[in-house]
Parts: C-alpha cells; sequence; structure tokens
C-alpha cells in the first residue's frame, strides 16, 4: 500500500507535467498555424492590390493610347466592338453583382424588420441612382450647350440650326466689329476630323464622369470587403473577378475619356482615380480587419444602399449613355455586320460576366 501511494504521489505531478505541456504545445500550434494563415492571406491581398491595380491601369489608358493607332481608335470598328463588350460587363456587374448583393444586405435578419422588412429599399435607392444620373446628365449637358452654344442652341437639329447650316453652307460666320472681317470653322454640330461634333464631346465627358462615380461608389465597397476577407476561398476568385471586371471597365470608362478629349491632366488624373479606387479600398480593408464587422446591421445598411445607389448608376449609364449612343449611331445603323457584331460583343461581355457570379 505504502509504495503505490509512492508510486501515485510521484507519477501525479509527472502526469500533470505531460498534460500541461501537451496543452501548451497545441495552443503554440495553433498560434502558429493562425499566424501563418494570416501571413497568406495578407500575401494574397497584397497581390490583389498590385493585380488589380494593373488590371484597370492597362484598361483605362488602352483607348486613351489606342487613339494614336488607327486600329485602335475609338472611331474604329475594332474598339467599337470592344467597347460594347465592355458595356455589357458594366451593365451585368449592375445587375448580377451589384443589386443582388445590396438585396442580401438589406434583407438581413440582422436587421430590424421595421423598417428594413417592410419596404423594398435596394429599388428604391436603384431608383434614386438611376434617376440621380439622369438628372445630372440632363442639367451638365445643359449647362455645358449654354456655356460653349450660347443661349439660344436650344434646337440642337432644329428649325435655328438648319436656317444657320443653310445660309451659312456649313460654317459658323464669326463677324468682328473692328476688322469687319469673319472667319470660318465647324459649327457645334459638325463634325471634326475625327467624326465627332462638339456635342458629341460635351456627352461623352459628362457620361465618363457621372459614370466614374458609379464606378467609385462600388470599387470602394468591393475593394474593403475583399480586405476584410478571412477565407482564401473568397479571396482567390475574387482577385480573377475583379481583375476583369476592372479592365473591360476601364476600356468603357477609357473610351468615352478618349473621345471626350479632356486636356492631359484631367485625362491623367480620371484614369489615375480609377486605378487607384480599388486597391485603396482593399488597402482600407486590411487596415480595418480587426475591428470591422461586415455582418453589423450599420455596415450592411451602408453597404446595401451605397450598392443600390452604385447598380442604378451603373445600369442607367451603360443602357443610355454607353450601348443606346452607340447602337443608334448612323455608322452602325447603316452597317450590317458592325450591327451584329457589336450584338454579339454585348451579349458575350454580358454573359461572362454573370457566369463569373458563381464564383465571386
Amino acid at each position: 500500500m505504502l509504495s503505490k501511494a509512492l508510486c501515485c504521489y510521484v507519477s501525479f505531478p509527472f502526469d500533470q507535467f505531460l498534460t500541461t505541456s501537451i496543452q501548451n504545445s497545441t495552443c503554440n500550434c495553433e498560434y502558429v498555424t493562425q499566424n501563418l494563415g494570416i501571413d497568406i492571406l495578407l500575401k494574397y491581398k497584397i497581390a490583389a492590390i498590385l493585380s488589380i491595380l494593373i488590371a484597370s491601369a492597362i484598361g483605362v489608358t488602352f483607348p486613351i493610347v489606342g487613339k494614336n493607332f488607327p486600329i485602335l481608335h475609338p472611331e474604329s470598328k475594332l474598339f467599337f466592338l470592344i467597347k460594347s463588350f465592355a458595356a455589357g460587363v458594366i451593365l451585368s456587374t449592375g445587375f448580377i453583382h451589384i443589386l443582388p448583393d445590396a438585396f442580401e444586405d438589406l434583407n438581413s435578419p440582422t436587421l430590424k424588420d421595421t423598417p428594413w422588412g417592410k419596404f423594398p429599399f435596394t429599388g428604391l435607392a436603384a431608383m434614386v441612382g438611376a434617376l440621380g444620373s439622369l438628372m445630372i446628365d440632363a442639367i451638365a449637358t445643359g449647362h455645358y450647350r449654354r456655356a460653349h452654344f450660347g443661349e439660344h442652341s436650344g434646337s440642337a437639329g432644329g428649325v435655328g440650326v438648319e436656317e444657320t447650316s443653310e445660309e451659312h453652307a456649313g460654317h459658323v460666320h464669326l463677324h468682328t466689329h473692328a476688322t469687319h472681317g469673319h472667319a470660318h470653322g465647324p459649327g457645334p454640330l459638325e463634325a471634326n476630323l475625327d467624326g465627332l461634333t462638339d456635342f458629341d464631346r460635351i456627352r461623352y465627358k459628362i457620361t465618363s464622369q457621372v459614370l466614374e462615380m458609379g464606378i467609385v461608389v462600388h470599387s470602394i465597397i468591393i475593394g474593403i470587403s475583399l480586405g476584410t476577407s478571412q477565407s482564401l476561398d473568397t479571396i482567390k476568385p475574387l482577385i480573377v473577378a475583379l481583375c476583369f471586371h476592372q479592365f473591360f471597365e476601364g476600356i468603357g470608362l477609357g473610351g468615352c475619356i478618349a473621345q471626350a478629349a479632356f486636356k492631359s491632366g484631367s485625362t491623367l488624373c480620371m484614369a489615375l482615380f480609377f486605378s487607384l479606387t480599388t486597391p485603396v479600398g482593399i488597402a482600407i480593408g486590411i487596415g480595418i480587419t480587426n475591428v470591422y464587422d461586415d455582418s453589423s446591421p450599420t455596415a450592411l445598411v451602408v453597404q446595401g444602399l451605397l450598392n443600390s445607389v452604385a447598380g442604378g448608376i451603373l445600369i442607367y449609364m451603360a443602357l443610355v449613355d454607353l450601348l443606346a449612343q452607340d447602337f443608334m449611331n448612323s455608322k452602325v445603323q447603316t452597317n450590317t455586320r458592325l450591327f451584329f457584331g457589336a450584338n454579339v460583343t454585348l451579349l458575350l461581355g454580358a454573359g461572362i460576366m454573370a457566369l463569373l457570379a458563381i464564383w465571386a
């Protein structure tokens, strides 16, 4: 009995030591594994910043630089087909990627049933985004028209312009009281050397600015989502999807910027702004990973409303300012092959972007 008690007395501290050592070893392994997981996630997020930045920059500068080459000029048939593909990507982004996420956020069980469960706020915010784009479009176009063409330029294609065109044989007659001379130049509705009128340029300026506004809102949100994600299964497909999305979205925006003929400084600022928004969103997400909870009621409401507005803007811009404006162009209407090709590339862009929703 004494030897048995002594054995138990001696073995008890030893067993306790072994148990403690195993527990500490398990904790250390878990700690190391957790740190390794964090390091791997951070590496993928940094890779996402670089790859998306490069894809965005190439996409938005492609049409801007390409206008110096005849085959890639914004008025060429090839570029028109690429732009139709990009418009399909933007349209599909609004319908397939942004709005469903907004519906999911604003209909989350985490939110109070009143008012979020009683009213379709997603549809309302998307409508506000689309109507807001229309109003900005109309107000800005009117402002530019009055500033550049005078107060009596409201009848573009109307009686006043037609009479002026007939009398002056397609020229603006500028009289000067000092010399009683005159100068001839292209009018506001006459095409310049690149086939665009001054009014066309104004439309493209407004389109590019409003389109970039909608893109920026969504890009920041999706960047933050990627930056705060703790799942490699989510991050990997999202990187591929965002690179594809940003590249072709950049082509659509870059085409409008190129056709608007902004000054070099403005063009550079718009291209940089577009290229940096998603990477900046990812960097913000990395910085707030430990404090940001994307499932909190406040985050869900903010994300849902902003995504809804961005979705409405992108859908309006894709349908009205990109597709309708280009598809109703006389060059497309009179060229059956180009019209058919534009429809095919549009469906391809929308379809491929829709398929990406399976993975991201």
